[in-house]
């Protein structure tokens, strides 16, 4: 008999997971551990997330729609199925061209 795995194991549609809200940024947690965390945002047209810095590498992953991402002033256009490495202590900085959805990896190594 197989032991049962230590984290629930899901099959999810990410960009369903999530819902645009006017005039905001939603986003909503997927897993966090000590090795990082996974979060999808839905970020209606023109708005963002100011220049910041992270102390992790994270990937981003467009899933729908577009977003300019700006990183150590380098501005970076994406549209669905890319996807962006941000270094870590590297400022970054995220505005949408159009509304969008994006599933956001931070890797703790």
């Amino acid at each position: 008999m197989s032991e049962k795995p230590a984290t629930p194991i899901l099959a999810l549609t990410l960009a369903e997971m999530i819902n645009y809200q006017e005039g905001a940024v939603v986003s909503r947690q997927i897993t966090k551990s000590e090795g990082g965390n996974i979060t999808l945002f839905a970020f209606d047209k023109d708005q963002g997330l100011s220049e910041h810095t992270a102390p992790f590498d994270a990937v981003v992953q467009i899933l729908e729609g577009e977003v300019q991402v700006t990183i150590s002033g380098n501005p970076f256009d994406l549209k669905a199925g890319g996807m962006i490495v941000m270094p870590a202590n590297e400022p970054h900085a995220l505005k949408a061209v159009e509304k969008f959805k994006m599933l956001l990896t931070m890797l703790r190594v």
